[in-house]
């Protein structure tokens, strides 16, 4: 009879067992390896959730790139992304906008005067990735000066001291995209001219660029409104040259009509190449600016030009 109680004790004991383990699991508790003996008691069930939700305040803090790296790796991450997921950047949070707009991204460690920018000989000339300027330890020099490769111009509102790297590339950006010439531009640039093909043929034989003779016909724009040529030039024959700037608006200040006259001539239609420079053309002659990136200071307006809005109306200014 001993035999089958004994068994029954060790099942009731087996039995208690378990519901403690699962007792100690439910509320909070631990136990060893000792089958139930020594079981410890660690926290109470209060503790552990607040420890779970530190847990997960603290897990979602992980989360954010910049907790977890720091500024200097995210900075290095970020100089291999290019300038519009930068600027994407800036807008997550004030963190990434400190790392985002460190001027350390937007320009080279390397001086401006001893950077190589390898511009193309010509506005069609594709530009090489390979050929971007590097610093040392192979880092590429991005932002600003891949920005300001290859093209024609580079604005001298971009230039003007004190001013950002991020501010620079977003007044570059901004004045490439920039339709409406200015006196500036105009004086700031050497022209280079030619005749099209509709003008009578007596200019186009006195025309390098159709001939084939030489260099072509340059003109320049003075600050005083006047024009000049170079010495020499058959075309020009020492006449007076005065030149206009001509723009109109619509509502909203988008620019109704815009042109450049020279005299009583017919008037030039402007427009903006992707590299930056200008062409003034009609139907008998064309103008257009000759590269010159590599001026000290920039070009064209001192400060961003914005189109203003249209002036009212005379209806509008009487209430009509």
């Amino acid at each position: 009879m001993a035999g089958p109680d004994l068994n029954e004790d060790q099942q009731q004991q087996q039995q208690l067992v378990k519901g403690v383990k699962e007792s100690v699991q439910r509320d909070g508790f631990e136990s060893d390896d000792g089958g139930g003996e020594g079981l410890v008691m660690t926290e109470n069930k209060g503790k552990n959730r607040k420890r779970a939700r530190e847990n997960e305040k603290e897990t979602e803090l992980l989360q954010d790139p910049l907790v977890v790296f720091g500024s200097d790796i995210m900075l290095m991450i970020l100089k291999n992304l290019d300038a519009r997921r930068v600027a994407l950047s800036l807008l997550v949070s004030r963190g990434w906008h400190g790392v985002a707009s460190s001027d350390k991204l937007w320009s080279s460690k390397t001086n401006a005067s001893s950077m190589e920018l390898h511009l193309p000989e010509s506005a069609n000339d594709s530009v090489n990735e390979d050929a971007l300027p590097k610093h040392k330890g192979k880092e590429r020099v991005i932002k600003c000066e891949e920005l300001w490769l290859g093209k024609a111009h580079i604005p001298h509102s971009s230039q003007m001291r004190g001013i950002s790297k991020l501010a620079a590339y977003s007044f570059s950006v901004t004045d490439g995209k920039r339709t409406r010439i200015m006196k500036e531009d105009l004086c700031d640039h050497v022209w280079e001219f030619h005749f099209e093909e509709e003008a009578p043929e007596y200019w186009k034989s006195l025309d390098p660029y159709w001939k084939g003779t030489g260099p072509l016909m340059r003109r320049y724009f003075h600050p005083d409104g006047t024009q000049s040529a170079d010495p020499g030039d058959k075309v020009w024959g020492g006449h007076e040259c005065s030149y206009l700037i001509v723009t109109s608006f619509v509502d909203g200040g988008r620019i109704r009509k815009h042109y450049v006259r020279i005299n009583r001539w017919p008037r030039m239609f402007v427009t903006r190449k992707q590299d930056w420079s200008w062409v003034m053309a009609n139907h008998l002659y064309c103008y257009s600016s000759i590269p010159d990136a590599e001026k000290e200071g920039g070009t064209g307006p001192l400060f961003p030009v914005w189109t203003p809005a249209p002036s009212p109306s005379p209806s509008e200014k009487d209430g009509l």
